[in-house]
């Protein structure tokens, strides 16, 4: 049958299973939001900037394993997406950005609203097209899923000239995709497979990274197999956080700038790393050249460019982390550890890293522990980036896959409200809260206008300290507290919410902090808690730039209690 380019996008994302889609329209995309009221099964949320679009889109993603879509016109309209792909193209989330460009006979003249964004996210995107004929678009989309889901997930951009969506062509959609050159290896190697099992089965002092790719692939009970089969303790990447149980007598919690103290020892010590699905990112490893210097490595992942990048590996594997590690398992010989995990406990012990001291003030780590009891875990949690992002990771207990939610590589302030938004339209049942800094909130705080058109019960916590607090933190420590351009003054948070229809509380004292929480859970719709909180409080522990992932600053205050 006969359809108009934006008619068979149309049909195509809901071949493609598209519920849900977030932009906003222009003048290149307007045949497209033409059509869609043809398509009462396609969803669409209208941001209130392109920016809140991709980053909802990326949190909908991540939180429901599915390809993530949102919509852009073009010009200014595509370039408000970028960021929010880079982050996507960082952290490995699946998504289709769909843009409108000029005309077909305007391209390449300058024309009102005219970017080449195709060669601008080139280096940012796994593929992008541009749509040259009606009669190619379901090819292109059907492609473009298949590109964004499979393998190592990451966006894909579609570019439409306006013209294009009005042309029409026969709409035949492809059952199969074959693409030269694109063909990711989902197997490992038997034989490299064989070679780490006999490593694992050899080693004294075992210890497994979990990174996100364990999450992509779905492969949390694989690895919790291996762990407890060889009896190994599991470290996560700030983004692995979910991919195994931190509740579990093995689990180590989070290594790297801001990781657990014990954990970091843990990495020195060590005479194997097995690393599944993570790419040893600076922020893991710190000083590169001291990172498990005792240690023979083992790297597991599904995009070869990643194996040997940053760290020298023994044995590389390549392969989808769940595929590999079924047969992996298969091939480890059950062990007890004894004198290494002993070992383990005393510098946990000695070297507690999830502290909150006693005190009166309202400090950061406390409401976030809060947020974990009155909830009892059960949430998802979507944080911004700097001081707050740090906190939400340590302090939250996380025991269910995806229930994490942050952008790692790219670190955009203003991630977190519209990706919680993401996260709640993706899974409307789950306690969504937004953990978010005065700053980066401040960022994308126009989204809450979306929050509440569209009835989205996310829960807002703001850690209010006045500043940017990360950076501050760097001031304070290694340039002798000169606070340039880093205090903030900022509205009041309550009322701004209250003017966007949503209902909020400010808090201002630690006795007040848990009735508050309390609150917000009970509320039927969105709620925004602003916690004003002490503004010089620091992130701990705290690996220096420059330093080795073991010479850890911990916190100097020494009245403090395990939590």
């Amino acid at each position: 049958m006969k359809l108009n380019g934006a008619q068979i996008l149309c049909e195509s994302l809901l071949k493609e299973g598209v519920e849900v889609m977030f932009g906003i329209p222009g003048g290149a995309v307007i045949p497209f939001y033409d059509v869609l009221p043809e398509y009462p099964k396609l969803r669409h949320i209208l941001t209130r900037h392109e920016q809140g679009a991709v980053h909802a889109a990326e949190g909908y993603a991540r939180a429901l394993g599915k390809v993530g879509v949102c919509v852009a016109t073009s010009g200014p309209g595509a370039t408000n997406l970028v960021t929010g792909i880079a982050s996507a193209y960082l952290d490995s989330s699946p998504m289709v950005a769909l843009t409108g460009q000029v005309a077909r006979p305007s391209i390449g003249k300058d024309a009102f609203q005219e970017i080449d964004i195709t060669g601008i996210t080139l280096p940012i995107t796994k593929h992008n097209y541009l749509v040259t004929a009606a009669a190619d678009m379901a090819g292109v989309v059907r492609e473009a899923f298949h590109i964004a889901r499979t393998g190592r997930p990451g966006p894909v951009l579609i570019d439409i000239p306006r013209d294009v969506f009005i042309e029409e062509a026969e709409f035949r959609y492809p059952d199969k995709v074959n693409l030269r050159g694109y063909k990711p290896t989902i197997q490992g190697h038997p034989a490299q497979i064989k070679k780490a099992a006999n490593l694992i089965n050899e080693a004294c002092r075992p210890l497994i990274i979990a990174g996100r790719g364990v999450l992509i692939s779905r492969a949390s009970a694989h690895l919790k197999e291996l762990a407890e089969k060889a009896q190994i303790p599991v470290i996560t990447t700030l983004l692995g956080i979910g991919s195994f149980p931190e509740s579990h007598i093995l689990s180590l919690g989070m290594l790297g700038m801001h990781g657990m103290a014990y954990a970091n020892m843990a990495v020195n010590a060590a005479d194997l790393i097995i690393a599944i699905g993570m790419r040893f990112d600076d922020r893991a490893t710190a000083k590169v050249s001291s990172f498990a210097a005792h240690a023979k490595v083992i790297h597991i992942d599904v995009d070869p460019a990643e194996i040997g990048k940053n760290v020298k590996v023994d044995v590389p594997i390549v392969g989808d982390v769940g595929a590999v590690l079924q047969v992996l398992n298969r091939d480890i010989t059950p062990k007890n550890h004894v004198e290494w995990v002993s070992q383990l406990d005393e510098w946990r012990r000695d070297h507690p890293s999830t502290v909150i001291r006693e005190t009166d003030d309202l400090i950061p780590q406390y409401v976030v522990r809060q947020i974990y009891e009155v909830t009892k875990g059960d949430a998802i949690i979507v944080s911004g980036v700097g001081q707050n992002q740090m906190w939400a990771a340590q302090y939250f207990e996380y025991n269910r896959p995806n229930t994490w939610i942050s952008s790692g590589g790219l670190g955009p302030m203003g991630f977190e409200l519209p990706a919680a938004m993401g996260a709640k339209v993706a899974c409307p049942e789950e306690t969504v809260w937004c953990i978010a800094g005065d700053g980066g909130f401040q960022m994308t705080i126009q989204e809450l206008a979306t929050i509440e058109q569209e009835k989205l019960a996310v829960k807002i916590a703001i850690i209010n300290n006045r500043f940017l607090g990360m950076v501050r933190q760097w001031q304070e420590l290694f340039y002798e507290r000169r606070y340039v351009a880093t205090p903030l003054s900022g509205p009041d948070f309550v009322k701004v919410a209250d003017a966007y229809g949503i209902a909020g509380l400010r808090v201002t004292d630690k006795v007040m902090v848990t009735s508050a929480i309390e609150t917000a859970m009970e509320h039927q719709g969105p709620f925004l808690i602003d916690f004003q909180v002490e503004p010089e409080e620091n992130v701990y522990p705290m690996v220096p730039p420059g330093a080795a992932i073991h010479e850890i600053l911990e916190e100097p205050r020494k009245e403090a209690r395990v939590v």
